[in-house]
């Protein structure tokens, strides 16, 4: 098995399983998945950006406070590629949730993850999220990156 298909099976089920929680209200298993250690940062889709761990860590709790009622989450893999002690992966989250006590509906966010191998365990240092743009259609999935 390569390191990078080493790493795509022992922590993208992880995170998928984070993100799912997530989209229910549940920012603990999204706060594992990442360092506690600086540097980390955060772009968030609709939260202006935080750096280190006190204010991202403060940010996912209100964004997981913010959904409820998760009917489908899927992550979309589009490239990742690892590197020594960093990785990162591309893709696409699409979710059917509901937002502010809104009705459920359809979201879809493009997202960036840069990991760091911390004590043998891949942690997320980065996310970089934002909507596509309207016209965009994602790619196919390319895991040669």
């Amino acid at each position: 098995m390569s390191e990078l298909d080493d790493f795509l099976s022992t922590t993208l089920p992880r995170q998928v399983a984070a993100e799912e929680a997530m989209h229910n209200g549940d920012p603990g298993p999204r706060l594992a998945m990442w360092s506690t250690r600086d540097p980390v940062t955060l772009l968030g889709a609709a939260v202006p950006n935080k750096r280190g761990w006190d204010d991202v860590s403060r940010t996912f709790r209100w964004v997981a406070s913010r959904f409820s009622d998760c009917a489908a989450y899927d992550f979309e893999l589009v490239a990742a590629g690892v590197s020594g002690d960093l990785a990162y992966t591309v893709g696409f989250e699409r979710s059917v949730v509901a937002i502010d006590g809104g009705p459920v509906a359809p979201n879809v966010l493009r997202v960036t993850h840069v990991y760091r191998r911390e004590d043998g365990e891949w942690k997320i240092v980065h996310r970089h999220g934002d909507a596509p743009p309207a016209d965009q259609s994602p790619p196919p999935p390319d895991r040669t990156g």
